[in-house]
């Protein structure tokens, strides 16, 4: 280090190191000095005794002075370092005794007396050798010394003839003794040195022993070291003392860890020691003090203590964190309202299942519960979650020992079985599910049975895969809902063919609604006794960018996807918005338009006002405007949701058609709850009337219905002279077909709106049709 370099004279350069040094020698200083003065003092004083046979003697009046003058600031000089509390003071006692003892023996020798020349090589010596001063005090008073006792000794002259030898040896004496000062200082510089890096380091290693010792027994967590021969133990903390030790007992005397591992995992344990002289984590069952089995990680080393070998382990109970992490993966993997498997954990299990199925066969059954929403609207959800429970409870019963019932969410549950058999024995299981859920439940009131809908597949008859298999269920699931409901459907390889159409087209009509290519076109409804146009209805078209404009009925499968017939109504009734505030504002008289409204937009609760408000916004009349909807609408449980919002767009001014009337076997009841202002005949008893059959008979008594109601009805798909004429008999009063036109783009509009009559022209010759 740069403070330990030493200078010349065998000081510190650093002088703070040196006034460190200093103070650390100054007890030490003291005792010298005192030693030195009081020595110096007594031999002084019996010298002083021996000089007394010189009385009378010119010897005598020189040796009593001087000896006298040294006892006496030798005892004044000890008087002062007595009191001396720093360097300081020291230093100066110390330079005031060489001073007054180095002017009264160069008194002293000035007599030449046997010793004279004696003390003249003592004294320097005794400066350089005894005297505790800084070097160059040192150098300076030993140089002084010597020329203050050879002028003394010289003083009365003559000068002997070895004066120059005498000078010679002065010199050489200082010399060497300056030498050995230095050397001294040197040695006792480094040795202090040395003596304080030792001292340092042994309190560096002892703080940091104790510092270990507190981490050690500071630790929360349980740390032991145990001997390899006996496993007892050999130190431990507080806290395996307090995780370890028996109730009442202060330390682990007397216990091994026998008492707390069993065999297998000691030698467990032991071995992975002796291979590896450590153990990363090793998780063993344990018993603590107070008896109690733990579940605890273990990590531990190898560690030799004294001649033997010993482990040192550190022990983490995990009990609490496995108990949290096991009920965690329960509520990762299992339906908190119904205790069953979920679907993360139902994937699981068919993955595990279709692994192991061998030469068997793995059913899926999906299942629906039909109606459960009205049940949660009705009765609350309360209600609903404990039918839910029920639903759990009751299929967990019913099933064979081996199979899984699990809940994928709201009210669809999935029961995963193995079967020996294919369809039959998976058509029969299907069933037993559907008669279980018809059950009565204890503590439920609800109107009827309990009614679902099941699809089912199995592997490996559809697919082997848990992902298709699960998605073979939902498609034959979805089939049973189409065909009505309360049914166990199996999967056919052709409802998938029907989805992956479904699926083409749906993503073909998104993107032709983001590229503006869905329009609407207006075909119109004529008074069949003028032949005027009397409304429009509006239909949706596809400008196909290859096979030009398509009618709905290519994109039929995009319509029964709630989503996509969204778009597509969103599309039409913009372009309907657009076209009649251009037609507005160009002055064009255009009679009233018909909207088709999709079944599922009837689950928007505010869709009335939202239309009601678009119409607003356009600047558009709500009596330039009516909506159609088909009978099925009112016919299903939508139609509770439909009420409401036809009731709002009545109110407003917008008429209400129902169309397709006769094919959803709609009951007078349901013309008279709902604001119907016109009913639709379908194209299907149209088509037939010329027949005189059923289809006629269907046509003349909902003609004669709405009359006496006082609704007006469109006969739709007139197509022939024949079909007009046998409406009009009827007194049909409106109708629409390609006898009169199809549907048009808006730019044809203006073109049929200036036809004062649409009705074909008759030739009474032949009897054909001829355009108008």
């Amino acid at each position: 280090m740069a403070g330990g370099k030493l200078k010349f004279g065998g000081e510190f350069r650093d002088s703070a190191m040196e006034q460190a040094f200093t103070v650390a020698r100054h007890d030490e200083t003291l005792r010298q000095c005192r030693l030195l003065f009081l020595l110096s003092a007594a031999l002084n004083t019996l010298f002083l005794l021996s000089d007394w046979r010189f009385a009378g003697t010119p010897h005598f009046f020189v040796a009593v002075p001087a000896r006298l003058c040294v006892v006496a600031f030798s005892l004044l000089c000890f008087l002062l370092v007595r009191r001396a509390t720093d360097i300081g003071r020291t230093l100066a006692a110390t330079l005031l005794w060489e001073v007054t003892t180095a002017v009264a023996v160069a008194f002293l020798v000035s007599s030449r007396s046997d010793l004279a020349l004696f003390v003249v090589l003592l004294l320097p010596s005794i400066f350089y050798l005894v005297a505790t001063t800084p070097f160059r005090f040192t150098l300076l008073m030993g140089v002084g010394a010597s020329v203050l006792m050879l002028t003394g000794y010289l003083g009365r002259g003559p000068y002997p003839s070895t004066l120059l030898g005498l000078v010679l040896v002065l010199a050489m004496l200082n010399f060497a003794l300056s030498l050995v000062v230095i050397h001294a200082n040197r040695l006792r510089r480094l040795e202090w040195l040395a003596t304080r890096s030792e001292r340092a380091a042994r309190e560096a290693l002892e703080e940091s022993q104790a510092l270990l010792e507190r981490v050690f027994m500071a630790v929360p967590i349980p740390l032991v070291v145990t001997a390899v021969a006996d496993g007892s133990y050999l130190r431990a903390n507080e806290a395996a003392v307090r995780y370890l030790a028996a109730p009442g007992a202060t330390g682990l005397a007397g216990r091994t860890i026998a008492d707390s591992i069993g065999i297998d995992d000691r030698r467990r344990a032991i071995a992975e020691l002796r291979d590896r002289g450590r153990i990363e984590t090793l998780e063993v069952p344990l018993r603590d003090g107070q008896g109690r089995m733990r579940e605890a990680v273990i990590t531990a080393a190898s560690v030799p203590v004294g001649q033997g070998q010993a482990f040192a382990a550190g022990i983490v109970d995990v009990t609490e964190r496995n108990a949290a992490a096991a009920q965690m993966r329960w509520q990762a993997t299992h339906d908190a309202l119904t205790g069953l498997p979920n679907r993360l954990m139902f994937q699981e299990t068919l993955a595990d299942a279709l692994a192991s199925r061998g030469g068997g066969i793995v059913a899926v059954f999906l299942i629906d519960l039909d109606d459960f929403k009205s049940i949660n609207d009705t009765l609350g959800h309360d209600v609903g979650d404990g039918l839910l429970v029920s639903v759990g409870r009751l299929l967990t019963e019913v099933l064979a020992p081996g199979d899984t019932v699990a809940r994928l969410g709201g009210d669809e549950f999935v029961v995963v079985a193995s079967l020996t058999e294919g369809g039959e024995a998976a058509a029969a299981k299907a069933r037993q599910l559907l008669q279980a859920l018809q059950r009565s439940f204890p503590g439920i009131e609800i109107a009827g049975p309990m009614r679902a809908s099941i699809g089912f597949a199995l592997a490996p008859q559809h697919h082997d895969e848990a992902g298709e298999l699960l998605k073979d269920a939902d498609l034959a699931l979805y089939r049973a809902k189409a065909l009505g409901r309360n049914m166990a459907v199996a999967y056919e390889p052709a409802m998938r063919e029907a989805m992956n159409a479904r699926v083409e087209i749906c993503g073909a009509i998104v993107e032709a609604v983001a590229q503006g290519r869905i329009l609407p076109f207006y075909q119109p409804q004529i008074d069949l006794e003028s032949g005027a146009i009397d409304g429009f209805e509006v239909l949706a078209r596809w400008d196909h960018p290859a096979r030009g404009i398509l009618p709905a009925g290519v994109f039929l499968l995009a319509l029964q996807d709630p989503e996509t017939a969204r778009q597509i109504g969103e599309a039409v009734l913009a372009g309907v918005l657009a076209d009649r505030r251009r037609w507005l504002d160009e002055g064009l008289a255009v009679p009233r338009l018909w909207l088709n409204l999709a079944p599922g937009v009837f689950r928007d609760p505010l869709f009335a006002d939202g239309l009601l408000e678009r119409l607003r916004i356009a600047g558009l009349s709500p009596a330039q405007f009516g909506v159609e909807v088909t009978e099925n609408v009112l016919l299903t449980r939508q139609g509770d949701q439909a009420g409401p919002a036809l009731h709002r767009l009545r109110g407003a001014g917008i008429s209400v058609a129902l169309d397709d009337f006769g094919t959803g076997y709609a009951s007078l009841t349901h013309l008279r709850r709902f604001p119907v202002d016109v009913v639709k005949i379908d194209r299907s008893f149209v088509a037939r009337i010329g027949e005189q059959g059923e289809d006629a008979a269907i046509v003349r008594a909902v003609v004669a219905l709405t009359a006496e109601l006082g609704l007006d009805v469109v006969a739709e798909g007139i197509e022939t002279l024949p079909q007009q004429e046998f409406l009009r008999a009827q007194r049909c009063r409106f109708g629409q077909g390609y006898l009169y036109a199809p549907a048009v783009a808006a730019p044809d509009v203006p073109a049929l709106l200036a036809q004062p009559d649409l009705r074909p022209a008759i030739d009474a010759g032949q009897g054909g049709v001829i355009p108008a």
